[in-house]
């Protein structure tokens, strides 16, 4: 009962402090942070000790699997040198950078002391303890602020790999202990655990990716994804293999995400992203309440150490630049020579901001301090390694984390603009939707009813229309139709479940039957608070879509960008007649002002059948787009 009564207030803890930060609009694991320090000095609370097998077997799997289920592989791929340079190159220069300041450090103190020295090992060992940024700390800290995604892809990247660097150094170091290895034999052993892990990965996901292809259960098809990132990490580090269970768990996920709409059902992929959804919720923000929790003991821990309070304070504090300052170190002259002598990775400048903000967001994490724990117990002055890894931890936590939304501002650096998200939504659903358009078509037989053909059609449409529909004037006092249809049905859905329930009380129908009829009605609700709840929210000064990769079409590259609209007041027919319109479409070949075709009279097109003129432009303010009906593409 004591244990079960832990585990129920921890989870009620960690929920209504999630709660609380979402409400005061601060981070959640900087909050579950400080309540954790809070809780610790309480005289009730026990003694929460953070084993390490606990954290890198229980904890840590699931959350880069399910970090990595989410990150695009082609985002992946297209930054994998700034992924790599971050990932192992600044992991073993921090490494190598905080072990020196701490081996100087502790041994200048304990000289002074009269104490035992801190070997070499165990300097290297906790710099390896400190090198990893955290996964969970960076990418959600940095999604909140509304970082750039190129910077959070990069963040992300690094935070999935950089934890299996750490812990082959870690390794590394400790064996140093017993016998001395050359840099040949950390060079292989890194070679060997990273190359097993990436094999023992891949093995993984497609072994895995043959059975789900079978399963159209959504039920035991998630059942089979919860235990994916354990299967990954045992294979990967038991005997004989030995390699990296982390790389093993971060490659599997990559795969499996990447290919999840190729081998699961639709039914499968929901239930997929909703499980993992609440999985991650519960683990990140326990993981962050334990950092606290370890405060006091560790503290106490601290004072049977035989160094002196001053030579602690200046090795925690030494060490803690050198993990902060380390890493712009490293950040901006790599950048830039790799630029020099291999060329760009990718188009487009790097600017300064960017890497100002990728240098500060270093917070560390769980992985830090359950690594520190793996340290042998006969550690010369362990209970201040582990001390060090905790003051790094909550302070990186504390002072960067708390810092970054800030320094994004002073930055200047642009987040992702909704209105241009929805913009490009819309194009996107607007070429699927020409694509079901042609597959239809392909499909037709004379027996299949036109009635059916003219429902196809519409239902495809009125999805596109309704993405469309999110753009244009926010402060319109008109519904659309895609919102008129939505409060209108969300109302329907409303009568049909009072109804349901009044027949689930009277007993007249098997309560199995009434169950599938209420999930029929769930489905239909869910999607419509989803489209709901994709709020544009606030449009960009100049709302266009960024380069098409492959160029715009020659109708497009030859229309010049604006011209004088016949009438500024709004769609030239529903004026004359005296109709109504959703948004307005100007010709950039003659100047006529029209309306969408979610309007009811959808002029715009009209008047291209009538005169083919090929490019219109959105006749919205803030809004520079422009469409080309003959090839159907935006520019």
């Amino acid at each position: 009962m004591e244990i079960a009564i832990e585990i129920v207030c921890l989870v009620a803890v960690v929920a209504t402090g999630a709660a609380l930060a979402r409400r005061l609009g601060i981070s959640a694991p900087l909050l579950l942070v400080v309540i954790g320090i809070a809780v610790s000095y309480l005289p009730f609370v026990p003694r929460f000790e953070l084993s390490p097998e606990v954290v890198l077997i229980g904890f840590l799997p699931p959350l880069l699997y399910s970090a990595a289920l989410k990150t695009s592989w082609v985002d992946f791929s297209k930054h994998r040198r700034s992924i790599g340079l971050l990932s192992v190159g600044l992991v073993a220069f921090t490494t190598v950078g905080v072990g020196l300041v701490a081996y100087w450090l502790i041994n200048l103190g304990a000289e002074a002391d009269g104490q035992s020295r801190l070997p070499l090992w165990a300097a290297f060992a906790i710099g390896a303890v400190v090198a990893p940024p955290d996964a969970v700390a960076a990418t959600a800290i940095a999604k909140k602020v509304g970082l750039p995604r190129r910077i959070v892809t990069i963040l992300e990247g690094e935070s999935l790999v950089n934890d299996a660097t750490a812990l082959v150094c870690l390794r590394a170091a400790i064996a140093a202990a017993a016998a001395t290895p050359t840099v040949l034999d950390v060079g292989l052993d890194f070679l060997r655990a990273a190359g097993g892990g990436v094999a023992v990965g891949m093995i993984v996901a497609i072994v895995l990716a043959k059975v789900r292809k079978r399963f159209t259960d959504p039920v035991l098809d998630t059942t089979l994804s919860l235990t994916a990132p354990f299967i990954a990490y045992i294979a990967a580090e038991s005997e004989p293999v030995h390699a990296s269970g982390v790389l093993a768990v971060v490659v599997t996920g990559l795969i499996l995400g990447h290919k999840a709409p190729l081998i699961q059902s639709a039914a499968s992929r929901i239930s997929e992203r909703t499980n993992w959804r609440t999985f991650q919720f519960l683990l990140e923000n326990t993981v962050f309440l334990l950092i606290g929790l370890q405060t006091r003991w560790i503290l106490d821990d601290l004072t049977n150490s035989p160094l002196s309070t001053m030579t602690i304070a200046v090795a925690t504090i030494g060490v803690f630049l050198a993990v902060v300052l380390l890493r712009p170190i490293w950040v901006f002259p790599t950048t830039y020579l790799s630029r020099m002598i291999l060329g760009r990775s990718r188009p487009g400048p790097v600017t300064a901001q960017s890497l100002v903000v990728v240098s500060w967001a270093g917070m560390r994490g769980v992985v830090t301090l359950a690594a520190v724990f793996a340290l042998p117990e006969d550690t010369p002055h362990r209970e201040v390694l582990v001390f060090i890894a905790l003051a790094v931890t909550a302070g990186t936590l504390l002072l960067q984390g708390s810092t970054l939304p800030w320094l994004v501002r002073r930055m200047r650096l642009p987040g992702p603009d909704p209105a241009e998200d929805a913009l490009q939504e819309a194009a996107v659903l607007q070429a699927a939707h020409k694509a079901a358009e042609e597959k239809l078509e392909a499909l037709l037989t004379p027996e299949v009813p036109e009635e059916v053909i003219a429902m196809l059609r519409q239902r495809g449409e009125a999805r596109a229309l309704a993405a469309w529909e999110r753009l244009g004037r926010p402060e319109s006092e008109y519904e659309t139709p895609s919102e008129a249809y939505r409060r209108l049905r969300m109302a329907m859905l409303e009568a049909e479940r009072a109804h349901i329930l009044e027949v689930r009380d009277e007993g007249q129908v098997a309560d199995e039957v009434l169950q599938r009829a209420q999930v029929v009605l769930d489905i239909e609700e869910s999607i419509l608070d989803r489209a709901e709840s994709d709020d544009v929210g606030g449009q960009s000064e100049d709302l266009r879509l960024p380069p098409h990769p492959g160029g715009e079409c020659e109708h497009l590259a030859a229309a010049p960008l604006v011209r004088t609209p016949n009438t500024p007041d709004g769609c030239e027919e529903c004026l004359e007649t005296g109709s109504t319109w959703v948004h307005l479409r100007l010709c950039l070949g003659c100047g006529h002002v029209g309306c969408c075709d979610s309007s009811p009279n959808r002029h715009a097109s009209k008047h291209y059948d009538a005169t083919s003129h090929p490019v219109m432009r959105s006749f919205e303010p803030g809004e520079n787009w422009r469409w080309c009906f003959v090839d159907e593409k935006l520019g």
